[in-house]
């Protein structure tokens, strides 16, 4: 479900009353445990966490490079981890990792998803999200472009 919303208090604010909570969280865990360097924004109707163009303009689309997402889908809520998948070692040992929690993993290419904050593996999450520095992103970028 793609919002129109400019910015991410007002996503938060249209998000539906059963879901605000879980979002909130899940965004204040982000926030929480992003590395230095990232910029919160709207991108693409969803909260994004990007390398800003000024630290890295030469992107293909010429938008900053994104890190993390967050969205409310239609069936579900979901958190978008683009290093998981853009490097499959990096996806291995994070799935180790959450399925060791105890908690299930439902999960696409890159996007978990979820129906309350209380399903995630919070600690596996927050030790992912500040495991990518932005240098290490632009790396994962870059790495994909050339075996491309």
């Amino acid at each position: 479900m793609k919002s129109n919303a400019e910015t991410v208090d007002q996503y938060l604010e249209e998000l539906p009353e059963d879901r605000k909570e879980h979002i909130f969280k899940l965004v204040e865990l982000v926030r929480a445990n992003l590395p230095e360097g990232y910029e919160e924004a709207m991108e693409w109707g969803m909260i994004t966490y990007q390398v800003p163009l000024a630290t890295y303009p030469d992107t293909y689309n010429k938008k900053p490079l994104m890190y993390l997402a967050v969205a409310n889908q239609k069936n579900h809520m979901a958190l978008y981890l683009t290093c998981i998948y853009s490097d499959e070692e990096e996806r291995k040992r994070f799935e180790e990792r959450y399925r060791a929690s105890g908690k299930k993993l439902n999960m696409g290419k890159s996007c978990l998803r979820f129906k309350k904050f209380e399903d995630l593996a919070v600690d596996v999450l927050a030790e992912q999200i500040a495991s990518v520095p932005v240098r290490r992103r632009i790396e994962f970028e870059e790495a994909c472009r050339a075996g491309a």
